[in-house]
């Protein structure tokens, strides 16, 4: 199983960005998506995340500090999943990662693979 992250860079508060993470060896449909990320000096922490597709009705669970602004997405054909983060702030520097698990939630334990991560710096 692999999950390759891919879109983060440095940015400018205000700008946006879309992190997209491609999947490999695994039926994503059947799993729950989620990016989490980690600061210097912080704990990793849950970003959004969103249900399998597998029933009818996909949910998503965004954290309070990147709701209205970030939004996850997922594409089962392209075995990818995005975040398309808008009005970025220093605070969400980070290192982004990807992840993929059969009881997802915003709770790392929910999950089963990761990637590596990409880095997404904000300056002010």
């Amino acid at each position: 199983v692999q999950l390759v992250e891919s879109g983060g860079g440095l940015v400018h508060r205000g700008d946006s960005l879309r992190l997209s993470c491609a999947t490999s060896g695994l039926a994503m449909r059947y799993y729950h998506m989620g990016w989490f990320r980690q600061a210097p000096g912080k704990e990793r922490e849950g970003v959004s995340c969103i249900s399998d597709a597998d029933h009818e009705t996909i949910t998503t669970i965004d954290a309070d500090s990147v709701k209205g602004r970030f939004t996850i997405s997922r594409d089962d054909a392209k075995n990818t999943v995005y975040l398309e983060m808008n009005n970025l702030k220093p605070e969400d520097t980070a290192v982004y990662y990807c992840t993929a698990g059969l009881r997802g939630g915003d709770d790392a334990l929910g999950y089963d693979y990761w990637g590596q991560g990409t880095q997404v710096t904000v300056s002010s």
